[in-house]
Parts: C-alpha cells; sequence; structure tokens
C-alpha cells in the first residue's frame, strides 16, 4: 500500500468537493489518461466579500500543498510584468525555465523543453538587437541582425560567444557523467584486452570524437535538422500562417539546405513579432504568447510521449499540474488561461497539463458578455458531474460559434453556502505516487547498474578468456589453445592447436638450430611455417597436417626437440610447396607441453579443429613415450586421425592402436641391437671372471608421467641377463630440484658395490646423462665401466663441459641412420632453405660437403625423422594426386613406400594392423674418451626398410 504523505481538514464542502475532483483527476490518469481540463474555480454570486474569494483562492492552496509531496510535477505561478501580456509570458517561462517542484524526488527525470529554448534563443537575439538600435536600419535589415545574433548565440538561449575546442573536449570527458564514465570504463576493459598503446590511440580517438560531436550538436542546433524542435518549428502551420510570402516551407529529411532556409525564414518572422510585442502591437503580443503557450504544451506532450526509447509514458503516470491561486486580468492569470485554451483549440491536440486557477468573483475570463448564472450544485459531485459535460460538449465547444464560454475550460461556480458550511470539516489525505515497473527496469540508476554490471561481467569474461585461452580478447577469442599449468603447478604453458598467426608456440624464443643452422630460430621456423600457409592461395588443393610436439619448457634450450622436428616438417612442407606439387601442404602446429605432458588436452583440441576442418588428414609427431600416450593415440583412433610417429618407441602402440604408424625403432629392437655389443663384452670379462651388470632407473612416481624409461627398464634388464651378465639389484635415482637427476647417492652406490659392476644400462632421460657422466668420472675412475642406453640419447651431445674418463665406454642407439639412406639432395636443398629464413645479407655457417649429415644441424637425427614422417603421411593423403580424406589417408598409409630417403625407405607395406611393425631404421653408436674428448662411430645398424644388420667391429 503507498505510504501517506499528507493530511489535512477541509475547511468547507467546497474545499473537500474539489480536492476529490483533482486528486481523481490526477490519480486516474495513468489508467486511462483523461482529457486535462482549465478548471477555473470562482464564487458563483458575483458581489461576495472579500474573504469568501480568499477561500476559493485557499481551495487552490490546499490542493498544491496535498500534491507537493506525492511526486506529481507541480508549478505555483505567481505572473509579474509590467503588463498583463509580460505576466502571462513570465508565467510561461517560468514554466519552461525554471524547475518544477518535485518533493522527495519525481518520478522521472525532469522535463525538457527544446521547443521553448529555440523561441528563448530568438527571443534573447531580438532583445540583444532592440537594446542596441540602428536608426538607419530597416526592417529586413533588423531582422537579418537578429539572425545574425542568433548564430552567435548558436541558437540556443543563455550562451554567449563561440564554443571551443577546448571546452568542448573538457566537457567530453568529465568523469561525473554519464557517457565519460562509460567511456572510462570502457577504456578500463580494453587495457586489459589489447595493451596500452592500442588503448591510448583508441582513448585520443574516442575523447576528440566526443569532442567533434559536442562541439557540433551545441553549436548549430538547426544544422541538425531532424531534431525535433527544428522539425516542429520549420513544420508548425502556426507559423506557415504567420509567414506568408516567405519561404516558410520544404522542410525535408534529405533537404538539410532546404530546412535550413525554412529555419531562418521562420525564425525571422517570429523575431519580427517579438520585436513589434515589445514595441506595444497587441495582436504580435497575442501571437507571441500563444507561440509560446503552443511551444509548451508540445513539450509537455513529448515528455509524455509514448513509444520513446526510453519508455516516459509508462514512468509518468500523473500529469503536470499548474496551480493559479489568483488568476485576474493585471497579473496576466487571465490572458494565460485564455492563451491555453486558444491553442488547444486551434491545434485540436490533447496535452496532458492541468491547470487549477481561482478567479475572483467579479473578475470576467474574457470579453465577452456574462454568462448567465449557474444553478447550485446539489451536492459535492457536482464537479465531477460538469467534467463529464464538458468532455461531452468539448468537440462542439471548439468551433467558435459552438459556445460563448472558452471551450478547453472548466468552470466550476461554488456557492457561498459551500464556501461557508464549516460543520462538515472532512479529513483529507494524500499518498504518494508509486514508481511503476517501468521506471525500475528503464531509470538511470538500473540502467547504470546494467552498464556497469555488464562492463564489470566483460571485464571479468575478458580476464577468464584472457587467462584461458592463449589468445582471448573478448571479440576475438581463439578457443583451439588453452593456457595450462605446468607439470607440477607450474608456470602456465599455451596448449592446443595454433589454427591462426594470433597464436605462436615459439614466439620470442630465440633457440638456434646447430651447426650449419646457426642463426635460425625458433621463432622463425614457426613462422616459416605460417608463411608456406599463407602461400597456398584461394582454390588451390591441400591437405593439412598437424604437428604435435613440446614446444614449452622452463628454458628455452630443452625445447630443441620441437626445434628441430619442426625444422624437418618445415623442410618437407617447403619442398613440396615449392616444388609445386598438385597438392599444397599446410600445417598447423599443436603444443604438448613440457616433455609431452600436456598430449591429452592437446590431442583433443586437435580432434576440435579436425571437426571442423576436413582438409586434416592426420598428425605427426607425438614423439615422447609417456603414460598418456596409449590414451591419446586411442582419441585420434576414435577421431579418425592416423599418427604418424617421430620418435616414440613404445612398441605397444603399434599392437594396440591401427591409426598408429611409427618411424623410430622400438624399445625392443634397441635392445636387441646392444645385446649384440652386449654379449661381446661380456664375453670378454668371462675369460677372467663372471661379469656383472645392473640398471641404473629413474624411480616411478616423479610424476613425469616417463613411460619411456619404463619400456628401457625392463628391455634393459632383459638384455643384460641374455647376454651373459649377472644382474645386481636395481637402483633407482629421483629427481631434485629444477627436475634435475639426483645421481649422487647412486652413482657411490654403484661404484662402491662388490662385486663392481662392469656394465650398467640407463634407463633415464638424455637430460640425466651429463649428470650421471660426471658422476661416474668422479666415483669409478679407477674401474673400467660399460654404460648402455637407448635412443634419448641423440636429442644432444655432450660436451666439453661434461666430465668424462677414458675408462667409461658409452653404447646408445641412434633412429635415423643417415649414413644408410641415400638422399643426396636433401642436405643441400634443406640447407639453401634454412638460408631464405635469415634476415637480408646474413649467412649461415658453410655447410660440410663430406658426409653432411654428421654437421650438427643435422646430428641428432631428428629434423630427419620429422622430415619422413611428413612425407609419409602426406604421400598417402596425396594419393592419385588428389585431396585424400583423413579416413582415405589412414588406409593409405599401409602402401607407403618411399625410397631415397635420408634413412633409406620409409615403408608401411606388409604391415598389419594390430601387429609389430618392421622396417625401422637403427644405428648404434659407440662413444669412448681415450684422450678426454668424446669419440664417437656407429659400430652397426640397419638403414629404414630393411631387415639386415649392417656391423662394424666393436671394440
Amino acid at each position: 500500500m503507498a505510504r501517506e504523505v499528507w493530511r489535512d481538514t477541509a475547511e468547507n464542502e467546497a474545499a473537500s468537493a474539489v480536492f476529490h475532483f483533482v486528486q481523481q483527476l490526477i490519480d486516474g490518469y495513468r489508467d486511462n489518461r483523461p482529457v486535462m481540463p482549465l478548471v477555473v474555480l470562482q464564487a458563483a454570486d458575483a458581489d461576495v466579500p472579500a474573504d469568501v474569494d480568499a477561500r476559493v483562492e485557499q481551495i487552490v492552496r490546499q490542493v498544491h500543498r496535498a500534491n507537493q509531496p506525492r511526486r506529481v510535477p507541480l508549478r505555483l505561478l505567481d505572473g509579474r510584468g509590467d503588463s498583463p501580456y509580460e505576466a502571462a509570458l513570465d508565467m510561461v517561462r517560468t514554466l519552461t525555465e525554471k524547475p518544477w517542484e518535485t518533493r522527495g524526488g519525481s518520478q522521472y527525470k525532469p522535463f525538457a523543453f527544446p521547443r521553448s529554448r529555440l523561441l528563448g534563443a530568438i527571443e534573447q537575439a531580438t532583445e540583444a538587437v532592440l537594446r542596441d538600435p540602428d536608426p538607419g536600419c530597416s526592417r529586413d535589415q533588423r531582422d537579418e541582425r537578429i539572425l545574425e545574433e542568433l548564430s552567435a548565440l548558436r541558437w540556443r538561449a543563455g550562451r554567449r560567444g563561440r564554443g571551443t575546442w577546448w571546452t568542448a573536449l573538457r566537457e567530453s570527458v568529465r568523469p561525473e557523467t554519464f557517457v565519460g564514465a562509460v567511456v572510462i570504463a570502457v577504456l578500463g576493459v580494453l587495457l586489459g584486452e589489447i595493451g596500452w598503446l592500442p588503448t591510448m590511440l583508441v582513448a585520443v580517438g574516442a575523447v576528440l570524437g566526443l569532442a567533434v560531436v559536442r562541439l557540433v550538436t551545441t553549436s548549430a542546433p538547426p544544422l541538425l535538422w531532424l531534431r525535433r524542435a527544428s522539425k516542429w518549428f520549420a513544420t508548425t502551420s502556426s507559423l506557415a500562417a504567420a509567414s506568408t510570402g516567405y519561404p516558410s516551407d520544404g522542410w525535408s529529411r534529405l533537404s538539410p539546405s532546404g530546412s535550413w532556409r525554412v529555419i531562418r525564414a521562420r525564425a525571422a518572422v517570429v523575431a519580427g513579432r517579438v520585436a513589434d510585442a515589445a514595441a506595444g502591437d497587441e495582436r504580435s503580443r497575442q501571437f507571441h504568447l500563444e507561440l509560446r503557450v503552443q511551444a509548451l504544451l508540445e513539450d509537455l506532450r513529448n515528455n509524455y510521449r509514448p513509444h520513446a526509447p526510453d519508455w516516459r509514458r509508462g514512468k509518468r503516470t500523473v500529469p503536470p499540474v499548474v496551480f493559479l491561486p489568483r488568476a485576474v486580468q493585471s497579473n496576466g492569470g487571465v490572458q494565460l488561461i485564455n492563451a491555453i485554451n486558444n491553442v488547444r483549440s486551434r491545434r485540436s491536440e490533447v496535452d496532458p497539463l492541468l491547470l487549477l486557477a481561482s478567479l475572483p468573483a467579479a473578475e470576467i475570463l474574457r470579453h465577452t458578455p456574462p454568462l448567465p448564472p449557474d444553478p447550485p450544485p446539489a451536492h459535492t459531485g457536482a464537479a465531477r458531474a460538469r467534467y463529464e459535460d464538458w468532455v461531452g460538449h468539448l468537440s462542439v465547444g471548439q468551433s467558435p460559434s459552438g459556445t460563448a464560454t472558452p471551450a478547453w475550460v472548466l468552470r466550476l461556480p461554488l456557492s457561498t453556502a459551500q464556501l461557508t458550511h464549516e460543520h462538515a470539516h472532512a479529513q483529507l489525505s494524500t499518498q504518494r505516487v508509486r514508481r511503476t515497473w517501468v521506471w525500475w527496469v528503464m531509470s538511470r540508476t538500473t540502467v547504470a547498474c546494467l552498464v556497469a554490471g555488464a562492463l564489470l561481467g566483460t571485464m571479468l569474461l575478458g580476464n577468464h578468456l584472457a587467462n584461458r585461452y592463449c589468445h582471448g580478447p573478448l571479440t576475438d577469442v581463439d578457443t583451439d589453445s588453452v593456457r595450462l599449468a605446468g607439470p607440477g603447478g607450474g608456470a602456465k604453458e599455451c596448449i592446443g592447436v595454433a589454427t591462426s598467426t594470433r597464436v605462436r608456440f615459439a614466439e620470442g624464443n630465440g633457440l638456434e638450430l646447430d651447426g650449419a643452422g646457426a642463426g635460425v630460430t625458433f621463432d622463425r621456423i614457426e613462422r616459416a611455417v605460417a608463411e608456406e600457409n599463407a602461400s597456398i592461395r584461394p582454390g588451390d588443393k591441400y591437405v593439412t597436417v598437424i604437428y604435435a610436439g613440446p614446444f614449452t619448457a622452463p628454458s628455452s634450450g630443452r625445447t630443441r626437440k620441437a626445434l628441430e622436428e619442426l625444422t624437418g616438417v618445415y623442410l618437407y612442407q617447403h619442398h613440396t610447396n615449392t616444388l609445386d606439387f598438385s597438392v599444397k601442404l599446410r600445417v598447423l602446429t599443436a603444443n604438448g607441453g613440457q616433455d609431452m605432458l600436456q598430449q591429452i588436452p592437446a590431442v583433443k583440441k586437435i580432434i576440435e579443429v579436425a571437426e571442423r576442418d576436413p582438409s586434416v588428414v592426420g598428425v605427426v609427431g607425438l614423439g615422447r613415450d609417456t603414460t598418456d600416450s596409449p590414451a591419446a593415440t586411442a582419441l585420434l583412433q576414435q577421431a579418425g586421425l592416423p599418427v604418424v610417429d617421430t620418435t616414440n618407441s613404445g612398441g605397444y602402440l603399434a599392437t594396440d592402436y591401427s591409426n598408429y604408424f611409427g618411424l623410430a625403432a622400438t624399445d625392443q629392437e634397441q635392445a636387441n641391437a646392444l645385446g649384440f655389443v652386449a654379449k661381446r663384452v661380456a664375453d670378454e670379462i668371462a675369460k677372467k671372471r663372471t661379469p656383472h651388470a645392473l640398471v641404473l632407473a629413474r624411480k616411478l612416481g616423479n610424476n613425469d608421467k616417463d613411460r619411456y624409461t619404463v619400456e628401457q627398464r625392463k628391455v634393459g634388464g632383459a638384455m643384460l641377463k641374455d647376454a651373459g651378465f649377472e644382474l645386481s639389484e636395481l637402483v633407482e635415482y629421483g629427481l631434485g630440484p629444477r627436475s634435475s637427476a639426483d645421481l649422487d647417492r647412486p652413482a657411490q652406490q654403484i661404484c662402491s658395490a662388490d662385486p663392481p659392476p662392469d656394465a650398467l644400462y640407463f634407463a633415464g632421460r638424455v637430460e640425466d646423462v651429463a649428470n650421471l657422466m660426471s658422476r661416474l668420472a668422479r666415483s669409478c675412475s679407477r674401474r673400467p665401466i660399460t654404460v648402455f642406453t637407448g635412443d634419448d640419447l641423440t636429442k644432444t651431445r655432450l660436451d666439453a663441459s661434461t666430465d668424462t674418463t677414458n675408462n667409461v665406454t658409452l653404447y646408445h642407439t641412434a633412429l635415423a641412420p643417415m649414413s644408410r639412406g641415400d638422399a643426396k639432395g636433401f642436405y643441400k636443398e634443406s640447407y639453401q632453405a634454412l638460408q631464405t629464413l635469415l634476415p637480408k645479407g646474413a649467412t649461415l655457417p658453410r655447410l660440410r660437403t663430406s658426409k653432411p649429415y654428421e654437421d650438427p644441424l643435422f646430428a641428432s637425427g631428428q629434423s630427419v625423422m620429422s622430415y619422413s614422417a611428413t612425407a609419409a603421411l602426406y604421400d598417402a593423403a596425396s594419393h592419385g594426386d588428389a585431396v585424400n580424406s583423413a579416413a582415405e589417408t589412414w588406409a593409405n598409409l599401409y602402401a607407403v613406400s618411399l625410397g631415397n630417403m635420408p634413412t633409406g625407405t620409409i615403408t608401411f607395406r606388409g604391415s598389419t594392423p594390430y601387429e609389430p611393425q618392421a622396417g625401422h631404421g637403427l644405428d648404434v653408436v659407440q662413444i669412448t674418451y681415450p684422450d678426454g674428448r668424446r669419440h664417437a662411430r656407429i659400430i652397426c645398424g640397419r638403414a629404414a626398410g630393411r631387415w639386415r644388420w649392417s656391423r662394424r667391429g666393436a671394440r
């Protein structure tokens, strides 16, 4: 229930009747918006004493007081001026230029009076010209001077001088304004999205744009001829009749120049009438007053206009009410009532203004014969009855010949008995007008909260997207790559697929290729792949291969595997696209994180990309054996994507998954090859004593998901036992700070064992080998020992900083037997391709002409393996010089046979799904340190695609 805000006693019966009648009009406006009359109270008898007229005036003031705290827009008028015309004009200006009474807030924002302000500007310009008259100036020249003054005022009342850029700039960025606050909030969001420099450029552009808009809109409103005030001024029929002989019509939305001429012509007419009115011309005064009233009523109609964007009609449920406690000729009250009546009658338009006035008994409303006396009302409901009768005769009453009374005036004659009957003291009360649901939905506070909430939500969403995705601006988010915490909760890594140049996993990585590739960085190789993709023209046939590798690590040095593998992928892409094959090769990169520990989310992103992009035919890489490798391969198998692996030596993958094609010799194949050497070593020792050996392996549970070391531990122990060694208990080592191997205690245990081991199989990773060799050199320097390990050692070289001893001999396998291949042009072509990636004028170090595969650029075999894997997948995808689907590529891989490759023949012919794959190339490398320097030689091996071993005697 609405809260009561006012209570008082009706002093007489007339006060109670008028009070309830006016309240019915106000409160009923929300339901059916009744026609608002000009209610005039007057004593019925013409010869009543002064105290009776005072009672009538008191009724008006009491109704005014009753509605002051209700949120009803009110204005109590008291005309001031030297003449009735000036007093009436002053009251109109008061309504349009001064705030209305709104105690305790209002239903909606204050009224706006743009039409009245436009007329006020013309009046101000006319007044300025009349204050400084030119005696020799004609009427036309006077009107032209008024128009010039209007231009100086910028067609706005109260403004002096021209607007400046500095003023417009300062006003446009005031933070206390709504637009300023929104601009600042938006800039805050952009700062987190696009960085400070682009945000500053946007801020400067926005501020200058707002300054221009403000300067233009406040400088020359008539130029904006589509404004409601300008349109009204140029199209109202009242001015058309008054400006005969002038180009007073021709306003059009599509004709700014024609509209401008109409506005200037009408402004000149109005200014001339205002000047004549100031000189005392009665007709001009009547014209001026009624034009001002017409602008007032049009503005009020617009403030209650339906279908406005701000829903103003739904927010304003009570009419504006004007009170004239004493309306007489001398104070302009009668003139104002007549002017409103005349405008309404002439325009035949309903406006929301409700006027309540009291007229002294001796005062005549207009210059007409006195009306016949009305019969006194029989009860308090006579006011309502008179209103109903007035509404019924309104249309006829607007005709001048229809009635002698003003059509829009509702005269309520009050008898002396009603005004003096004091025994019926009734209690009067008013309640606060409730704000409607529309106000709550579309109020400034609500809109501001919604905007603030939207901006806050946008900021939070933007921050979430920026933290979630590698490229996460709100307007251009790339969901194919996400930010995930590194191993052990380390720094976040960008995991997923780089489907656009906005995401680059190696961006800023300055790690360079070794040997003849020095100067070519990881960052440059990644950009080169993107450049090759961009060279594919619309309409070209192409297939897409996704390379998945470990692009990120705690230090750039540990990303060398991904660098060299991506280099091999790029070299084959460049080779294919340069030779202008009928089917082009597009390469996307996918980051599996440090040591491929995030390959499951990376594979899921690969599958999402493949579902959208039918050109994706398979995956190259995934060259590290982890506990996630089976699940990753299974996911790709379910998605119908084949995998051509580079260096993963897990033999179980080919037997468990039909989509897996591996180029690397399996752990068992490597152990078998090392077994030949181990048997000869064991046989030499067995001539003197029983040979002893042990397996040194990484501990399980290091949270590194390393399955390679598990497989190596198993096959290494079996190999040593089969070779004739007596195995000691397994020795394990853990990982210390920064994932470094903690080998101090294991090395002491190995070197102090009794009997000491003659050989050990190192089931660990390449990053731990240098540490192992240093510990063995310190602790076992007097005892010869042979170390066997798998292919992981080929990823790096032991340099001069590694402590070594001539008593240690190291044997490891290599997956890329390049000395057994027959790709003589590969190395030169690759060198030339890398040369083009350097800045202009820079050159690569010279590539040796003899045995170029021994150059550090190729020696690790990583780039050669990825080159071969990409070639195999592309050959299957482009079979028949046509673009094949992923399923067709999968099937075609069983028929691939590529001869003259760097490691021999790359083939999967004869392979059967879910059976071990054969034909993997392999070398066994011996490393010794006879003079403190590293000496490596290949002692046996076989080319890819062959099954027979080629031996070179081992020492």
